[in-house]
């Protein structure tokens, strides 16, 4: 088993999004933007996810890792998804247990639990998953490549991983994180570190070092008052690997 060092988990961003967990549910507030953007990604996510069903049968086991107060994980498990919900904040599990237990899902949805741990945890358990969401996450970590490697240890042979981030463009600094964040206060401030934002290509080579073979990616645009898919990556993207 590899021993990965805790490259999925910052003492920083752990602290910045706690205290943004109580508001995390709230669709006007600091988490909009994700609020909005939540229903095309995941289904995105779910158009590959049906076809590793159809190869496999049964309920698929998904991890939603860095998965905050839960919007993905709730998303997901009622299209029919057993989801485990990972995070390191412990206000952000609180948060998405508490919103689970008052908004329960609807017979025939999947199984979702919580649980504040690293994926480095998972690791040492021996957990594996038909598939795993990152979304809006490596960007957060220590070390993106060691971050996919273990998300690949933790992925069964033949599973997916899906990974959303930004890309480090003189537009998305601009766009995602002086505009979001200064000028139209979309975000709160501090939320971004465009430093750690990832070019597509440079995403697709750090998978390839850890035996991940990226098979779609697709760019993520927000236009007046929805969000869509586009071939445009120059900000916002989403990308789906396989472990062969």
């Amino acid at each position: 088993m590899p021993d990965h060092a805790a490259s999925s988990v910052s003492d920083r961003e752990i602290a910045h999004f706690d205290q943004l967990a109580a508001t995390w549910w709230d669709p006007n507030g600091p988490m909009k933007p994700l609020h909005d953007m939540n229903p095309m990604r995941t289904e995105w996510v779910n158009a590959h996810l049906k076809r590793l069903h159809n190869l496999r049968g049964g309920t698929l086991s998904l991890l939603d890792i860095g998965c905050g107060a839960g919007l993905a994980s709730e998303a997901f498990a009622r299209m029919g998804h057993d989801v485990l919900g990972l995070d390191a904040s412990p206000e952000g599990i609180r948060a998405a247990e508490a919103h689970f237990a008052a908004h329960p899902l609807a017979p025939g949805a999947g199984a979702l639990t919580y649980r504040k741990s690293s994926a480095e945890e998972l690791v040492r358990e021996g957990k594996s998953f038909d598939a795993i969401s990152a979304l809006e996450v490596i960007e957060h970590v220590n070390d993106p490549q060691e971050f996919l490697s273990l998300l690949r240890s933790l992925t069964k042979p033949g599973g997916l991983i899906a990974v959303s981030t930004l890309n480090r463009t003189l537009r998305s600094l601009a766009v995602a994180k002086i505009g979001a964040e200064y000028i139209a206060r979309l975000l709160p401030i501090g939320t971004h570190d465009w430093q750690k934002f990832i070019k597509p290509e440079e995403l697709r080579q750090m998978g390839g070092a850890v035996g991940l073979r990226m098979i779609d990616v697709s760019g993520m645009s927000y236009r007046p008052f929805h969000w869509r898919l586009t071939r445009d990556t120059s900000i916002n993207y989403i990308a789906m690997f396989v472990r062969d």
